[in-house]
């Protein structure tokens, strides 16, 4: 065990001597989730609104100034005649137009008038400015709804976004950092005197893996602790449930990161694999960005095939739903097979022999 000690003690340093790859594996997780969290973000804000109003009544007026005190609206102009609508869009001055009905006193009505070039912003601008109307004047039966939003009542985005940068960043370091760890070894010829050295060539392998699950734990600490206190992400569920889920998770990427390292034999090579086969599919069909239902069967059935996939909707349940882990048994069960059957074949593939 010492020799082992010795071996993972020389990984850590050969990471921490190259200031790249730190920066790479300690500072790009912290970038991703404040960039995820802020930036790319699908909330609409400062929406410019225009106001047709011919009826002038107390109650519009309400309603009139309850959206233009929201944040998400920026009230800029108010208009005479449905004419100016259309020019208004066309000139792009305006995001949405609400227009009340012209005998609003005795059928209170309001039409909401989006640019659904974009339909994500128009849905969304819509759906705040109903929202506002009704908590405007509870009293009247105007665009009268009941809506609840569990789990989320804010809305925000970060609570999409954060297990998916969990699982991206994890599969990045652990299978992506892994592979071309070893592969390095592979392709400068130094992987042969490592091989006959006195210590067993799968703890050798075992020790490359250690200081890439120790980072990927310090990673899964920050975001954690970056998306409670800055993203006012809470965790609603068990955080030990939450933390076992993503090691087992870390587990399947590092067999990942192995099978890539025991099929190539160039950095080049495993690079792209690992950004090709690995990352874009986790960006793309996971569930991060787009809802897996809304896929083609064809691409749900290669969603189904990801491990990132399975992560984040168990976090998902896990952290913002807060539910018991009996919900997420199916996601576990799912994640441990593919451990076993990537380690298994990662091991069998992998030439510890000269």
């Amino acid at each position: 065990m010492k020799q082992f000690a010795i071996f993972v003690k020389k990984e850590f340093l050969h990471i921490f001597r190259d200031r790249r790859t730190m920066l790479l594996l300690l500072a790009m997780p912290i970038v991703q989730i404040l960039l995820f969290g802020f930036a790319i973000s699908t909330e609409v804000k400062n929406a410019r609104v225009a106001v047709l109003n011919p009826s002038k009544t107390q109650l519009t007026d309400q309603i009139t100034q309850k959206i233009a005190a929201s944040e998400y609206f920026t009230l800029t102009d108010y208009l005479n005649s449905p004419t100016q609508i259309d020019s208004l869009f066309k000139r792009s001055l305006v995001d949405i137009v609400v227009v009340y009905g012209s005998d609003f006193d005795t059928h209170p009505s309001v039409q909401f008038i989006t640019d659904a070039s974009d339909p994500n912003t128009a849905m969304i601008t819509t759906a705040y400015a109903t929202a506002i109307a009704n908590s405007a004047v509870s009293n009247v039966d105007i665009v009268r709804n009941d809506t609840r939003f569990l789990y989320n009542p804010s809305m925000q985005s970060s609570y999409n976004f954060v297990p998916g940068v969990m699982g991206m960043i994890m599969m990045l370091i652990c299978a992506m950092m892994t592979s071309l760890s070893i592969v390095r070894e592979k392709e400068m010829g130094t992987m042969e005197v490592l091989l006959v050295s006195p210590v067993h060539p799968l703890l050798l392998i075992v020790a490359k893996i250690v200081p890439y699950l120790t980072i990927s734990i310090i990673n899964l600490i920050t975001i954690l602790l970056l998306s409670v206190f800055v993203l006012n992400v809470p965790i609603a569920g068990s955080l030990v449930w939450l933390f076992v889920f993503s090691v087992l998770f870390v587990f399947v990427t590092l067999s990942l990161g192995l099978l890539i390292s025991s099929l190539v034999k160039t950095q080049v090579v495993a690079m792209l694999i690992s950004g090709m086969v690995l990352m874009m599919p986790t960006v793309l069909l996971s569930g991060m960005m787009f809802p897996v239902d809304n896929m083609p069967i064809a691409l749900q059935y290669i969603s189904a095939i990801l491990p990132a996939r399975w992560f984040i909707e168990g976090v998902r349940k896990l952290m913002i739903q807060g539910v018991d882990v009996s919900f997420v048994v199916k996601e576990i069960v799912i994640l441990a097979a593919m451990a076993i059957v990537l380690i298994a074949v990662s091991l069998k593939k992998f030439k510890i022999r000269l």
